[in-house]
C-alpha cells in the first residue's frame, strides 16, 4: 500500500472518529441542556437566563442531509462526514462563563472544514450555577473562600464587550485569550488567590486595547473577592 494512500486512510480514520465523538456527545448530553442550530452565514445567540454557558459540545460542518437544507442543490448537502477540529474550543472561549453570546457561523471563525458544502453550528450547552467577576487591567484581584475552596471554572484575559471596564482605550470587543488553565493551576483548591491583571502576567492578546480579567468560579465554592489597586 503507497503511503500516501495509508496517510488518505488515517485522515478519514480520524475524521469519522471525530464525528463518532461529536455524534455521542450531543446524544449523551443532559436532558436540561440547551441546544443551538445555526445555519451557515447567522450568529449562534446562546442565553442564560440564570447562570452562565458552559458549552458541552459544538460542531461546524454538516452531519446529516436534512439540517439546514431548504433551498439548497444537493450537491451542497451530500457530505454529512464534515467537522471542524476547532469548533468546540472556538465556541467555548467566545461563550463559556457569559450570561449570552454571539457566535457566526462563518468559515472566517471556524476555518472551512468542507469546501463546497452548506454547513451549520450546532451547540449543546448548560447554565451553570456560577459567579463572575472582574478585575481591571492594572489592578489586583483577592478571591478569598470563607467556605470551601476556589474552583475555576472560566478565564478570559482580554476584551468581550465594550461595557465592562469602561475606557478610552476599550476600542473592540473581540480579543479572546483563554487563560482558565492558568487561573486554574494558580487558585484552584486553595483558600485565596492573588493575581495582577495584566500584560505581564498573561501576556498581552490585543496591543493597544484596555483589558480586564473575567473569571468564573463555581458559586458554591466562592464567599467573596475584593479588588484593589
Amino acid at each position: 500500500m503507497f503511503p500516501s494512500t495509508m496517510l488518505v486512510q488515517k485522515l478519514s480514520g480520524v475524521t469519522l472518529l471525530l464525528l463518532l465523538c461529536q455524534h455521542a456527545c450531543f446524544l449523551s448530553a443532559c436532558d436540561d441542556a440547551k441546544q443551538s442550530v445555526t445555519c451557515e452565514g447567522d450568529s449562534a445567540s446562546l442565553s442564560c437566563g440564570s447562570g452562565f454557558i458552559n458549552v458541552l459540545c459544538a460542531n461546524y460542518g454538516r452531519t446529516d442531509g436534512e439540517t439546514c437544507s431548504a433551498g439548497k442543490p444537493p450537491g451542497q448537502l451530500s457530505n454529512v462526514h464534515c467537522s471542524s477540529e476547532t469548533s468546540l474550543q472556538t465556541t467555548a472561549t467566545r461563550c463559556n462563563g457569559r450570561e449570552s453570546c454571539s457566535v457566526p457561523a462563518v468559515n472566517s471563525v471556524f476555518n472551512d472544514p468542507c469546501f463546497g458544502t452548506y454547513k451549520y453550528l450546532d451547540v449543546a450547552y448548560e447554565c451553570l450555577q456560577s459567579k463572575q467577576h472582574i478585575t481591571c487591567e492594572g489592578f489586583r484581584g483577592d478571591i478569598t473562600c470563607e467556605e470551601g475552596v476556589i474552583s475555576v471554572h472560566y478565564a478570559n484575559y482580554g476584551r468581550r464587550n465594550l461595557a465592562t471596564c469602561p475606557h478610552e482605550l476599550a476600542t473592540t470587543a473581540h480579543c479572546y485569550s483563554n487563560r482558565t488553565d492558568r487561573m486554574r493551576s494558580r487558585c484552584n483548591g486553595k483558600k485565596s488567590c492573588h493575581v495582577l491583571a495584566s500584560n505581564s502576567e498573561f501576556s498581552d492578546p490585543c496591543v493597544g486595547v484596555y483589558k480586564y480579567l473575567e473569571v468564573t468560579l463555581l458559586r458554591m465554592s466562592l464567599s467573596m473577592i475584593r479588588i484593589r489597586r
